[in-house]
């Protein structure tokens, strides 16, 4: 590997090492300001990985996070199961959720996909809720551990490593390779011998993966579950926005969306709470008719000219 080659990891290994000494220095607003921004970090990679190549627009990250978060809460407090068992099982049920979906939906148009996707978290939501008030008499479960926000942060921060070299990993990666094809001509990836719909399918399920692991990992933070708090259409909306205002063409893309629009996020929600519906939209605007390559296209584009 030569040194330009190893210049990135070099450089993300020093931010990394910095962002672990956070928690230390930092007082508790800007502490939970940092928890959302690594949450939402690893939640906009990942879905980039799989809808930045293949141009497939997952609303579906809502419903995965939501799994994650629910299954922490229904093991401790009605199977008296420990955290870290439900945090290590969420993931792959959710996987195989995501794979059960993929294979339905992706073999088809991705104007299905997406209009599945969209109302799949408000399905499962509603479908716990049935559940509940049916059979099992209560709304809501508790997930009390000795967890903080310095160790919520820290395992998050574990998490977005993780995503970050995986992307790196698959940018260099035959399977990187075939979901590149897969996107620029589905068909012509059909003919060269690519399987479409296993790669899209593999891919789909690792965003799944990822998406309840953060889940399970952030449920301490809420204390009280309930259906209406974790499966939320609004996560993957704000997901799908940060990544496209960063950019999903470069693997750091969607973390330069993650930081602004979280601390206008913050600001919003404190001062005009009645306005996030709005700030969505009007960003959503931007994106599509101002910066429709995201802030690194921007700034490739700015480097560009300057070079001219």
């Amino acid at each position: 590997m030569t040194a330009i080659a190893l210049r990135p990891l070099l450089v993300s290994g020093s931010l990394l090492v910095l962002a672990a000494f956070v928690p230390v220095i930092a007082d508790g607003y800007w502490l939970s300001i940092a928890v959302t921004v690594l949450m939402y970090a690893a939640l906009s990679t990942s879905w980039a990985l799989f809808s930045g190549p293949t141009h497939y627009i997952a609303l579906s990250t809502g419903a995965f996070f939501g799994v994650g978060g629910y299954l922490v809460g229904l093991g401790m407090s009605d199977y008296d199961q420990s955290f870290w068992a439900m945090a290590a099982l969420a993931p792959f049920v959710a996987t195989a959720l995501a794979a059960l979906i993929g294979w339905a939906t992706l073999r088809l148009s991705g104007v299905y996909f997406v209009i599945f996707t969209l109302g799949l978290a408000e399905m499962i939501r509603n479908l716990i809720s049935w559940v509940q008030n049916n059979f099992l008499g209560s709304r809501g479960l508790y997930v009390l551990t000795d967890l903080d926000e310095r160790h919520i942060y820290w395992m998050l921060l574990a998490i977005t490593a993780a995503v970050f070299c995986f992307g790196w990993w698959l940018g260099r990666s035959r399977l990187g390779f075939a979901l590149r094809i897969l996107g620029n001509d589905e068909e012509v990836a059909r003919h060269v011998g690519i399987n479409t719909a296993r790669t899209k399918i593999v891919m789909f399920m690792t965003t799944g993966f990822v998406a309840a692991l953060v889940g399970a990992v952030v449920a301490p933070r809420y204390y009280y579950i309930e259906p209406n708090v974790v499966f939320s259409p609004e996560l993957s909306f704000i997901v799908v926005i940060m990544a496209l205002l960063g950019g999903t063409r470069r693997l750091y893309g969607p973390l330069l969306g993650v930081i602004p629009f979280t601390l206008l996020w913050e600001v919003i929600s404190v001062s005009f709470p009645n306005a996030t519906t709005m700030v969505l939209g009007l960003t959503f605007l931007l994106i599509v008719y101002g910066i429709p390559n995201g802030i690194t296209g921007l700034l490739s584009g700015l480097a560009a000219w300057r070079r001219a």
